[in-house]
């Protein structure tokens, strides 16, 4: 299929590609997890389908964040509150003044700050495979065994760029050789081993994405969304 139009936002000095398809009538904002590729996704048969069924009911808007996929790559690790504004710079770009937002995965801490900061521009609130962390602590107890969850890290970073995340991401999809290559080059076309290590650096230096949220997710719980 056509893959649709690749246009850039600036937020600040970073250049975001992003994408506009649909008719609409309403404004769907799909804020990915923690690495993307936008020509892959529509390359991808399965990915693909997922947005056309959003854009058939939408005017979807899709982005790759910050330091990963057609946007520009970074020296310096981003913060929450800077992934968060590149969402309003898009839609500043795309003449969007309210959307719904749906974060996907690591997505969804960047729509619950977007929500909790710019609330009258946010029509509903999606959140998907998302998390308040992703590791076990003594108040988190809903999180995965930090030694478990080191040890997938420590498989991604030998394997990045071959395809073996897929056991963990797509398990169903774990027998599918063609998927396998697919998911292999969307890693490689999405962010380098380098990249790869910013990306977890920065992770662990976050730890709780949803502590960064602070009050103003505290007044999204009073604030009218919808």
């Amino acid at each position: 299929m056509t893959i649709p139009e690749i246009r850039y936002a600036k937020s600040g000095d970073v250049h975001l590609a992003y994408q506009v398809v649909g008719p609409g009538p309403r404004d769907l904002v799909l804020v990915p997890g923690w690495v993307s590729h936008l020509e892959y996704e529509w390359e991808e048969p399965y990915f693909s389908r997922f947005l056309r069924r959003l854009a058939s009911f939408s005017r979807l808007i899709l982005l790759d964040r910050r330091g990963t996929g057609l946007s520009d790559r970074l020296s310096a690790l981003p913060s929450l509150e800077e992934r968060m504004d590149d969402l309003r710079a898009v839609m500043d770009a795309v003449g969007s003044p309210r959307a719904a937002i749906c974060g996907i995965s690591e997505g969804g801490p960047v729509a619950m700050m977007f929500a909790a900061t710019y609330p009258e521009r946010v029509s509903a609130l999606v959140l998907c495979a998302t998390f308040v962390r992703l590791t076990r602590t003594s108040d988190y107890p809903l999180g995965v065994p930090p030694a478990v969850f080191e040890a997938f890290i420590e498989r991604m970073r030998e394997s990045w760029g071959r395809g073996a995340t897929v056991d963990g991401f797509a398990p169903s999809l774990a027998g599918d050789v063609r998927f396998r290559e697919t998911w292999a080059r969307m890693e490689r076309c999405a962010v380098s081993p380098a990249g790869f290590h910013a990306l977890d650096a920065h992770r662990q230096r976050n730890g709780r994405p949803g502590d960064s949220i602070g009050d103003p997710r505290a007044d999204a719980r009073r604030a009218p969304v919808g």
